[in-house]
């Protein structure tokens, strides 16, 4: 059976807009070719968004392509767009499932099918996130593992859900052959490939692949007396009964095909700015302004603005950073546009949560559905450099730096001209509080936070009045020491803490925290250790680290940097054949930056000697300042790291090391709703696969693991587990390193010679920006622990790690019973739920929250059980109905509610109530015991969603 289509790779080598004027002409060709031809059928490559860009330039075409959508001839969707399944998260697939069926409904049906035909290998819980889309088959063809041996097998999600997938034996284009040469050699090229795809025959029909990259097919492909058919179709007329092999989690196999390892850790700017963007939009725009803006309609547009962009950037050629500098410039712009809108929303909240508390005072917000205590950053005035809670108790400050007081002299023989400099309030930044002229000096003095009465006009007149200069001209801020604060937050709520001059005596106590102290061991304090009762950190004279952990786990040497040389391309890592590894610095020099009760810093500035380039540079090198900021913070088991470095070499590979505390045979990685157990090799040989060299390189989200030693990560980021035993020309033996890579360096696309891939990827194009050279910054954590990976608590770590607790300054009037902007205690500023909560808390061994949002008038909660047995995701909030839904947002069952907390006036938030009760089906009306009249005690509910390992489930809460 014939299956008509393209392969469309919308930026690649060429970016967008370029590539879309080929798009437009493929697509006119196509659809003229099935208004004449009723037996004419065709896929668009499982992804909607080329149709979207085809419209836009052909809108008088929409017509034809609905009506070929809903004649069943012409298959669009189900995806948006052909995602990288490794560089986005987890929710942006689901989201890009959403918005592709979303889509395609409109214009008649989304393709029943998962096609996922050019991905560079594929994620353990896609067969999950396709059913929960309503898809039961896939179609694939990329890093299916070499004991496939028929072209259909079953695949099982991380979590169990298994669907029949179809393998595509040759690629996507297995059959473009068929059609070209003369039309009386179309007979033997028919027999030349059923004679190579009888012996993957899972069915009776032999699926036959024409298409290829860009182009379109022939017309005359129905004349040729063959059966032609979407994939749809194909995949639906030969339904495989039986047995077929079985597969389980992901599929990163190098057997059959390429599976480009090396775009992991291409252009690693790009990864850094898509977490950033897919953060701020998932965990901050849109559960904030579900929680707390009371008109969403301007934050509902930009957040849906900033999803397209974010899922448009996830391509596999886009994210992946494997195309030119041109398309890599274009999609470093649409991620940052799709951050910056995202931040808008931020934006929106927080000048809605800053009116709710007095000017001066600190807003904390805390975006995870539990309790959490962290350090939050303030600027306080000099006299008032302490913190209290809304109950009046002290908060834990450590001060970290004052403020320069003298912003700016300047003499000024006409005065006037300080006018100029004032907008409105505003002069450097700050607020004017007062002026004052005399000895031919006027001072003006701002503040960050100024507070009383002030008319521009009287500013005005008291210049005019001063007469002739010269004058010395000087705006002097008030004084402001930059503090942390150690603030406890409840789930998914927000604290407001009010600045108090300092009690004299000792600081405020850490409760529930261990003090971190910069604790010097030598007696002499020339031992630079950093120790908060939980984790000891030292650093040894060549700047690695040794850690011990709490539980007794020491490791020694972490933080060695490894430079080495790069011959490949954005697709591959390859060394050169006489690859020399430096690690060895020629100085180090560590200062301490900061020692407190909270909060302890470490800078440590290595300096290395590394080749200029591997080709024409001869022996010279280029001297490089690594800077590692390491830091421990109260109540924190891991040691934070942030590295910079101006990146000057060019054709090379940097890596961080870390040895593991005990030999490892395998590692867990975090990423896209799993925790993923991987060996220390990589699956290659066998079949007809693409020549490539097999690395046991591997992405990772948010942790990578092994041997008791775990980095939580701020993006995605290629990691390795290094064994060291050397036999003959191959290493075996466990692992006894961790490896991650921080830049990788190379010019060019792809290199049609390649030590590690056999055949190109695509054309040899220079790409001198995938040099990475400039200053780069990479933010990491290290632990060790004991135990395996969920003991240590892995997953709710990196969730503190990755997500901070925003300070938001009050911008509200002073309240009553305020002296000077002092909060007396008693006003109710702590949020809506107990303990001051938001409306939600959810709990649970290994439950995480990957997403919350209001849809159709209701909280929709995104959970996934990271966790390797059953577990149970228990929700707590003010809804009185629950469901779990699918992808499109459409109920699947219904979930008892209890009714079994109070809060408000006149309750503790604590207390069960007298009463429980089940809530109704999916779309039932509230409940009579729904939330009374403001002021009166309202009800919590909760509900209890029990989760096999890494399963996802989205819950929708109603008649809140």
């Amino acid at each position: 059976m014939v299956v008509p289509h393209t392969h469309w790779d919308r930026e690649w080598y060429l970016p967008f807009q370029r590539f879309r004027v080929g798009l437009v002409r493929v697509l006119d060709e196509v659809l003229d070719a099935m208004a004449a031809d009723p037996a004419y059928r065709f896929t668009m490559d499982g992804q909607l968004a080329a149709i979207e860009d085809y419209l836009e330039i052909r809108p008088a075409r929409r017509g034809d392509v609905a009506r070929f959508v809903a004649e069943g001839r012409l298959a669009v969707g189900p995806w948006l767009i052909l995602a990288d399944e490794f560089l986005c998260s987890g929710e942006t697939l689901l989201r890009n499932l959403e918005y592709g069926m979303r889509g395609a409904a409109a214009l008649g049906g989304a393709m029943p099918v998962g096609y996922l035909p050019d991905q560079f290998g594929h994620c353990a819980q896609m067969p999950q996130m396709l059913a929960l889309a309503g898809l039961r088959l896939a179609c694939l063809w990329r890093g299916v593992p070499a004991h496939v041996d028929r072209d259909a097998f079953d695949w099982t999600g991380a979590d169990g859900t298994t669907i029949r997938t179809r393998y595509l034996p040759g690629g996507y284009g297995n059959a473009f052959g068929l059609f070209t040469g003369p039309a009386e050699g179309m007979p033997g090229r028919v027999t030349a490939f059923v004679s190579t795809a009888e012996g993957w025959a899972s069915g009776d029909t032999l699926l036959a692949m024409y298409g290829a990259d860009h182009s379109a097919p022939a017309r005359e492909i129905t004349a040729a007396g063959l059966r032609v058919a979407t994939l749809a179709e194909a995949l639906t007329a030969d339904r495989v009964e039986g047995e077929v092999p079985r597969v389980a989690g992901e599929l990163r196999s190098h057997a059959r095909a390429c599976i480009l390892p090396g775009v992991v850790s291409a252009r690693v700017p790009l990864k850094q700015a898509m977490a950033r963007a897919e953060r701020l939009l998932t965990r901050y725009a849109e559960p904030l302004s579900a929680l707390w803006l009371a008109d969403r309609s301007a934050g509902e547009r930009l957040i849906d603005m900033a999803w397209r962009s974010v899922i448009a950037c996830s391509g596999h050629d886009s994210i992946t950073g494997c195309g030119s500098d041109e398309t890599a410039q274009q999609v470093a712009a649409r991620i940052a546009e799709a951050g910056q809108t995202a931040q808008a929303v931020v934006d929106l909240v927080t000048a809605s949560l800053s009116e709710t508390a007095p000017k001066g005072a600190l807003v904390v917000v805390n975006p995870s559905p539990f309790e959490r205590t962290g350090l939050v950053l303030a600027d306080l005035p000099e006299d008032r450099a302490s913190l209290a809670d809304a109950s009046g108790r002290a908060v834990p400050v450590q001060r970290l730096e004052h403020a320069p007081t003298l912003l700016d002299e300047t003499v000024m023989d006409d005065l006037s001209r300080l006018l100029g400099r004032v907008h409105e309030r505003e002069l450097y930044g700050q607020e004017i509080v007062s002026w004052n002229a005399g000895d031919g000096v006027f001072t003006v003095t701002v503040s960050r936070h100024a507070s009383g009465p002030y008319a521009y006009e009287d500013l005005r007149r008291a210049v005019l009045d001063a007469g002739p200069g010269p004058w010395v001209v000087r705006t002097v801020a008030k004084p402001v020491v930059t503090v942390a604060a150690l603030v406890t937050v409840p789930p998914l709520g927000r604290a407001v803490l009010t600045p108090r001059p300092p009690a004299p005596g000792r600081p405020a106590p850490v409760a529930n925290a261990p003090v971190a102290n910069t604790l010097r061991t030598d007696p002499y304090g020339f031992e630079p250790v950093l120790d908060n009762g939980l984790l000891r950190v030292r650093v040894a004279g060549d700047g690695t680290l040794s850690l011990r952990g709490a539980d007794g786990v020491e490791v020694h040497g972490v933080g060695r940097i490894v430079h080495g040389g790069d011959i490949g391309d954005t697709y591959n890592h390859a060394p050169p054949p006489d690859d020399r590894l430096l690690d060895r610095p020629s100085r180090v020099v560590v200062e301490e930056i900061c020692a407190g009760p909270l909060t302890g810093a470490y800078e440590i500035t290595r300096v290395y000697d590394w080749p200029a380039g591997l080709e024409d540079d001869g022996d010279e090198t280029v001297p490089t300042a690594v800077t590692t900021l390491v830091e421990l913070r109260a109540g924190e088991p891991f040691a934070r790291c942030e590295i910079t470095m101006d990146v000057r070499c060019r054709d090379h590979r940097v890596r961080w090391h870390a040895p593991l505390p005990r030999a490892a045979a395998e590692s867990y990685a975090e990423g896209q709703f799993a925790v993923v157990r991987r060996g220390l090799t990589a699956e290659g040989g066998g079949g007809n696969g693409g020549g490539e060299r097999p690395i046991p390189t591997f992405p990772a989200e948010s942790f990578a693991a092994a041997g008791g030693l775990a980095a939580l990560l701020d993006h995605v980021t290629e990691y390795e587990i290094v064994r060291d035993e050397v036999s003959g020309d191959e290493i075996s033996g466990d692992g006894t390193e961790m490896a991650l890579t921080l830049v990788r360096s190379v010019g060019y696309l792809s290199r049609n010679r390649n030590p590690y891939r056999d055949e190109p990827a695509g054309p040899e194009v220079p790409t001198p920006a995938a040099q990475c050279r400039g200053p780069l910054t990479v933010r990491f954590a290290v632990l060790p622990y004991a135990g395996e990976w969920h003991e240590a608590g892995l997953p709710r770590l990196a969730e503190e790690f990755r997500h901070d607790l925003p300070g938001i300054p009050g911008t509200g009037p002073a309240t009553a019973g305020d002296v000077n902007g002092d909060m007396d205690g008693d006003m109710d500023v702590n949020g809506d739920g107990p303990d001051g909560g938001g409306r939600l808390a959810i709990s649970g061994d290994g439950v995480m929250m990957a997403a919350l949002r209001e849809r159709d008038g209701r909280l929709e909660v995104r959970l996934v059980a990271e966790h390797p047995t059953a577990t149970e995701a228990v929700v707590r909030g003010d809804f009185t109905a629950a469901w779990t839904a699918g992808v499109p947002g459409s109920p699947l069952s219904p979930l008892e509610v209890s009714h079994d907390e109070l809060f408000g006036d006149g309750a503790d938030g604590r207390g069960p109530a007298e009463s429980t009760g089940a809530a109704g089906s999916p779309g039932a009306p509230d409940s009579p015991s729904a939330p009374d009249s403001p002021g009166s005690p309202r009800s919590w509910r909760t509900v209890r969603v029990p989760l096999t390992p890494f399963e996802i489930a989205t819950v929708h809460l109603g008649g809140a």
